[in-house]
């Protein structure tokens, strides 16, 4: 029996495209997850009117050696809006100094056209360690968010 080659086609198209997506998924972002202990959260309000559009916050758990992970997600009326959103997490060199300026040593970056949240992006071996994360969303033309890197954790 011989397959009309339209469909054939379009059927290999599909699994070559789904299997390439596979071999390119970030392994920060299937090792880590907007979930555990949060040390770190902050809201980002939209100046003109005071409505919370943003939230960058910095995750915790004890797995791999201590996995910090960070989510910059949409919030109030940003919530369900594709736009612009960012989020940088970094494992410090520094083991103290919370609110100091972190030397990174490891960072994740996820950045994009989103409706509900940048990440996860994780780094591991933080037992010990002080992390940093900076995030950003841009509202009505305006990016807004943390852009200090600053020893959160410790």
């Amino acid at each position: 029996m011989r397959l009309p080659r339209r469909p054939v086609v379009l059927l290999t198209t599909l699994a070559t495209l789904v299997g390439v997506n596979m071999l390119i998924s970030t392994p920060a972002q299937a090792a880590t997850s907007c979930s555990g202990t949060i040390t770190y959260s902050e809201n980002i309000p939209y100046p003109a009117t005071g409505e919370i559009v943003g939230q960058l916050t910095i995750y915790y758990n004890s797995s791999n050696g201590g996995t910090n992970s960070a989510c910059f997600q949409h919030r109030g009326p940003a919530y369900g809006v594709a736009t612009e959103t960012f989020v940088h997490i970094i494992r410090c060199s520094e083991k103290s100094g919370e609110g100091q300026l972190c030397h990174g040593v490891d960072s994740d970056t996820d950045e994009g056209k989103y409706a509900y949240q940048a990440g996860p992006v994780g780094v591991t071996g933080t037992a010990n360690y002080c992390v940093a994360a900076v995030g950003s969303i841009t509202w009505r033309g305006v990016t807004l968010g943390r852009y200090d890197a600053k020893r959160r954790g410790c």
